[in-house]
C-alpha cells in the first residue's frame, strides 16, 4: 500500500471502531422505554439480552443494526481503498468497538452480530456454512454462548471449503476468519467459565414465539 492508502486506512480503522461502538441495543431500549441492557439478564446490549428484556420485535431490531454496523464499515473501506487488508482491518475494528464500546464505558456486546456482519461482506458464503453449526448447537443444548462459540469457530474451517471453490479469496479474508473469531471467544471468557462450570444459563426458546420469561 502506498502512503496515501496507509493514511486512508488508520482513518477507516478509526470510523470503524466508532461505528462499530454504537450501542444499539441501548438506544433501542432507551427509545421504547425498556430497561437498561446492562443492567439485566447478562448485561450484554446484543440480540439475546434485547430478546429477553424487549421482545421479538426489538431485538430483531438490534440484530439488524448491529449486522449493519458490521457490514458498513467493510464495504466503506472496499469502496475507498479496494484493498482485502484494509477490509479485514476495518471488519476487526468494528467487531472490537462492538464488544468495548468507547460509548458504553468499554463493555457492551460480545461481538457476534457485528462480527457476522463483516462476514457477510467479506464471504457470505462461509456465513452460510457456518450458521447451521450456531443454529444447531442452540437447538440442541438452548446454550446461545456455546452456538456462538462454535458457530463463530466454524467460519476458519468455512472459509478453506470457500478456498476450494473459489481459489482466488484474498487471503485476509481467510486469515481474517480466524482472527475475527478469537476476538468473539475473548468476550466470551465469562460464558466459558460458566459452561465449564454447568452455571451457564439457558435460552427459553419459547422467547422465539413471542413469550417472556416467567
Amino acid at each position: 500500500m502506498d502512503q496515501s492508502t496507509l493514511l486512508q486506512a488508520g482513518v477507516l480503522v478509526v470510523v470503524s471502531y466508532l461505528m462499530g461502538s454504537i450501542p444499539v441495543g441501548s438506544l433501542v431500549a432507551r427509545r421504547v422505554g425498556g430497561p437498561d441492557l446492562r443492567s439485566v439478564g447478562s448485561g450484554r446490549t446484543g440480540g439475546t439480552n434485547a430478546l429477553r428484556a424487549l421482545g421479538r420485535k426489538w431485538a430483531a431490531v438490534v440484530v439488524i443494526g448491529d449486522l449493519l454496523k458490521g457490514a458498513l464499515p467493510v464495504l466503506l473501506a472496499r469502496f475507498v481503498t479496494g484493498e482485502p487488508l484494509v477490509e479485514v482491518l476495518c471488519g476487526g475494528a468494528a467487531v472490537t468497538g462492538a464488544i468495548w464500546s468507547i460509548f458504553a464505558g468499554f463493555r457492551s456486546g460480545r461481538g457476534v452480530g457485528t462480527g457476522v456482519g463483516t462476514m457477510l461482506v467479506i464471504q457470505p458464503i462461509a456465513v452460510v456454512l457456518a450458521t447451521p453449526v450456531f443454529v444447531i448447537v442452540i437447538l440442541l443444548t438452548r446454550y446461545v454462548s456455546l452456538g456462538s462459540l462454535l458457530g463463530s469457530a466454524a467460519m476458519f474451517p468455512a472459509m478453506l471449503l470457500v478456498l476450494l471453490v473459489v481459489p482466488d479469496t484474498p487471503l485476509p479474508y481467510v486469515i481474517y476468519s480466524a482472527v475475527g473469531a478469537s476476538l468473539i471467544w475473548i468476550a466470551h471468557a465469562d460464558n466459558i467459565d460458566r459452561l465449564v462450570h454447568g452455571s451457564e444459563r439457558k435460552f427459553d426458546l419459547d422467547m422465539l414465539a413471542g413469550k417472556r420469561p416467567g
